[in-house]
């Protein structure tokens, strides 16, 4: 059977003629070396073109990233070998490597150096670090040497491939290095029937493999232990430009300048796939070797490819014993053998668990799906289109057979499988048959286990009884997965942008059977309810209890209890969920490379919540004694969403939380008592939220005490007028003056009848002409000096109007006769409207409570206003003039 591998095309992009690409190793960035003369770097993920370089006026036929000096380096066809700092586009050295057309380079994976190879037929070595200097010459081949490669497992030997059909094998470390000594190959291949255009090493550690490719239009493997060619592959029908190896998949991937690019099973060594984009000759590949993807250079553009899935290969069951796959290796690590109480507590969220781990043994398959029995016990690993069952103790292969999809049931005692598009087998306990339990007439997707068999078709999920192979719900939703909790009762329904949770109601199932009624194509509608449908992109999924812990695409941790999804943690990376350890009370994942890592999720909340859902207080009230503190804060938000605001005032301990509660519930004294014990820097909101509600329950004293420590001076003024209190309203107007609020102390001072303070005011902010104005209603005695000031502002103004305008200003002092008022009689006024006062004070300062008699004097505002011969209202004087 093929191998089932998803491609999925990430960059298409129309350039010139590209003879080199390479991946930067953190950075989504391609870079490609154009035959025009310049270097291009791409994004894979957005497509666009981060930079352009016009590095030469000939062909780029080698560039590679140096990620470490944040550099790439480029050789060409005018014998130069340019540095530049892909940041900055500053280049950084340039050299003459070789008197003829540079062909290709290698970059050492940890030292700086940088090999060349040329068409003069030699490889030389250059230090970077040594202000590139020429630090060693290999020679040997007799024509033009087309590429270099390092050996992953020993970076101090490499291989060349070149046009006089030879492979050869070079060190080094020796006594030429460093010295510009020239070095002779350890040994030579004669590879091909024609010239060699490529080599490359095989990356694991458990085959001593190189690859090559020629002009003869095949590709070979070759043991480099024993110097013999391990096998052949012949498929392209003109010159073969590179063949690699996938530093992940089991694949080789060549290209040829007949314009495919083949993909070759690297342990069958069966033709796999065969890709052609239309763009002519395929020149150049390059892989990610964190990663799926490959890049090919074409005589008409560049293409990025992603093969497969990246998520690993990897089960836990539910006593914390890992099983993953790394290509035919199977590993295993055992999360239980944390020390419950010692080593779990102290693991610290989104850190890297160090966790040794033992080889369990081999699979016969590249492992595409690896998932454990639900009750432990069995292993199945899905690969290459077939299925094999191990013992997850000892590894023993128990059953095994063609197969694309695979599901358990959720009671162990049977499962299924997908052989065919269009064929489904059913299995009991024992791994024997059911044969014709389930007929299927429509195309199979694949297939999803629990307490249902689930089959996904296109566009919709049908549900089978495991026992009968009845049909019990046809679904219309494109389901891409199928998860049932633990009970059998609930199933989340998993599509590319959301997930619905259902449950399934099997008593109203047999019910209906009961009844004797017809079962339709779309099966039993009452056997399934919709509880929650949630828009989010779910990554992996698992049940604990009914709680559904969750990765998303935006990489966030987050479990779903009932209706209400809550956050567990931000990741930043891609996590794949493994499972829950209760004992542990922490959620566990893996990256892409099967590094473990913890959140802790308490076990003791998740079943508080889910009690609360239930409505079961009772139980509730006896797991919060055992909910840990640093988590009764999360148990209040969700208490809150559930409107049980008052339950979640008693269980909250965080005072802003707790505060917001007693305002929603009213509960004024609460929250009277939560602000006077908590810190008062930063509570004037809280204050002033508090002044508003006592004033909604005409509590004025409370007011009074909230506006004031809220230094809500709008409020305080409002409360001096309506009391009455002189105290109140000359605290207002003395804040006001000193944070420079002067309308707002202006009202408080006359309110006070200070008309005095008012003119003061009104100086002091330049409002000479209100000043005037203000003066001849409430103080006449103050007029002339005022109207002085005023025409003599307006006089020194440069404006002719404004000159003009003082002239016209008549003083009622010099010409009383203008005003119709008598003048006369507005000053004897104003003097016994001020001896007036004088009693009241000195009666007041006479009296056993000064403080008393302030706050009930009636005289609060400007009674003498209606003395006045002129009843002008200065309220609205202050109004126009702001």
């Amino acid at each position: 059977m093929p191998m089932l591998l998803d491609i999925q095309r990430k960059l298409f992009a129309r350039t010139d003629r590209i003879k080199s690409v390479d991946f930067h190793p953190s950075e989504p960035w391609v870079i490609a070396g154009l035959y025009s003369g310049s270097v291009q770097i791409y994004n894979y993920t957005t497509g666009a073109l981060v930079k352009t370089f016009e590095v030469a006026q000939v062909p780029v036929r080698a560039v590679r990233f140096v990620a470490r000096k944040n550099w790439f380096i480029a050789g060409s066809d005018d014998f130069q070998l340019r540095c530049y700092n892909y940041n900055t586009s500053e280049k950084v050295s340039q050299v003459e490597a070789h008197p003829d057309y540079i062909r290709c380079l290698a970059v050492h994976p940890t030292l700086s150096l940088v090999l060349t190879a040329s068409d003069d037929m030699t490889i030389k070595l250059w230090d970077w670090d040594k202000n590139w200097k020429h630090v060693q010459t290999f020679e040997g081949h007799t024509h033009f040497i087309m590429h270099l490669a390092f050996n992953p497992k020993d970076s101090n030997t490499f291989a060349s491939a070149s046009i006089d059909r030879t492979v050869k094998v070079w060190t080094i470390s020796g006594s030429g290095f460093g010295s510009s000594g020239v070095s002779a190959p350890n040994y030579t291949l004669e590879a091909h029937d024609k010239g060699v255009n490529y080599v490359e090493y095989y990356h694991g550690g458990d085959k001593p493999y190189i690859i090559t490719c020629g002009d003869d239009k095949t590709i070979k493997v070759w043991d480099y232990f024993s110097k013999s060619c391990i096998q052949t592959l012949e498929g392209h029908v003109s010159n073969v430009s590179f063949a690699v190896f996938h530093p992940s998949l089991p694949l080789i991937i060549s290209g040829s300048e007949d314009g495919t690019v083949k993909l070759w099973h690297s342990n069958t060594y069966r033709l796999e796939n065969t890709l052609d984009y239309g763009l002519e000759r395929c020149w150049c590949a390059a892989y990610r070797k964190n990663g799926n993807d490959i890049a090919l250079g074409y005589d008409d553009g560049l293409v990025v490819v992603k093969l497969g899935k990246e998520e690993p290969s990897v089960s836990m069951d539910g006593s914390g014993k890992v099983i993953y796959a790394r290509n035919s290796e199977v590993l295993s690590a055992n999360l239980a053998t944390l020390a419950d109480d010692v080593g779990a507590a102290a693991l610290v969220d989104g850190q890297r668990i160090a966790i040794p781990t033992r080889e369990m043994g081999n699979t016969e398959v590249y492992a595409q799906l690896l998932q454990h029995s639900p009750n432990g016990r069995f292993v199945t690993v899905c690969g290459d289109g077939e299925y094999i069952i191990y013992t997850a103790l000892a590894w023993r292969n128990k059953a095994f057979g063609q197969g694309t999809g695979f599901a358990w049931s959720l009671d162990s005692n049977g499962y299924a499988v997908k052989e065919t598009n269009s064929k489904v087998k059913v299995f009991d306990r024992n791994f024997k048959e059911r044969s014709g339990l389930l007929n299927v007439n429509y195309s199979v997707e694949n297939v999803k286990g629990g307490a249902l068999l689930g089959v996904l078709g296109a566009g919709f999920v049908c549900f089978y009884s495991w026992d009968t192979g009845a049909l019990v719900r046809r679904i219309d939703v494109d389901a891409k997965d199928i998860l049932w909790s633990g009970s059998g009762e609930l199933v989340a329904i998993v599509t590319d942008d959301s997930f619905y949770v259902l449950r399934f109601d099997h008593g109203a199932y047999q019910d209906y059977l009961e009844s004797g009624a017809p079962v339709d194509d779309e099966g039993v509608e009452d056997a399934f309810e919709v509880i929650v449908d949630v828009a989010d992109q779910i990554r992996t999924a698992k049940w604990t209890d009914e709680c559904l812990i969750y990765t998303t695409a935006s990489n966030k941790l987050q479990y779903l209890v009932g209706e209400q999804t809550h956050t567990i943690n931000h990741t930043d990376q891609e996590l794949y969920l493994l499972g829950y350890i209760p004992r542990h009370g922490r959620v566990y994942a893996v990256d892409k490379d099967v590094n473990l890592y913890s959140y802790a999720l308490s076990l003791a909340v998740v079943q508080y919540q889910t009690a609360i859902l239930r409505q079961d207080l009772d139980a509730a009230k006896e797991i919060l004694a055992i909910v840990p503190q640093d988590q009764l804060n999360r148990v209040a938000r969700f208490l809150e969403s559930q409107d049980q605001k008052e339950l979640a005032l008693q269980v909250s301990t965080d005072p802003d939380h707790k505060f917001d509660l007693a305002i929603a519930l009213d509960d004024v004294d609460t929250a009277l008592e939560i602000t006077r014990s908590g810190p008062q820097s930063g509570s004037e909101m809280r204050w002033r939220t508090l002044g508003d509600k006592a004033l909604e329950r005409w509590d004025v004293s409370s007011a009074h005490e909230c506006f004031d420590k809220a230094g809500d001076l709008n409020a305080l003024l409002l409360l001096g007028v309506a009391k009455g209190d002189r105290s109140i309203l000359r605290k207002v107007a003395e804040a006001a003056t000193a944070k420079g609020q002067t309308n707002l102390a202006f009202a408080a001072h006359l309110q006070l009848g200070d008309s005095g303070a008012c003119i003061e005011l009104l100086e002091a902010t330049g409002r000479i002409s209100e000043a005037a104005l203000f003066a001849r209603t409430y103080a006449p005695s103050r007029v002339p000096e005022l109207v002085k000031l005023w025409k003599a502002s307006l006089a020194s103004s440069k404006r002719t109007k404004q000159a003009i305008l003082a002239d016209s200003i008549a003083d009622p002092s010099v010409d009383p006769g203008l005003f119709e008022e008598g003048w006369g009689e507005a000053l004897a006024t104003e003097r016994d409207v001020v001896a007036a006062a004088a009693t009241l004070q000195q009666q007041a300062n006479g009296s056993s409570s000064a403080a008393e008699h302030d706050t009930t004097t009636p005289s609060v505002g400007a009674p003498q206003t209606d003395k006045m011969v002129n009843g002008g209202k200065a309220s609205g004087i202050v109004d126009a003039s702001a």
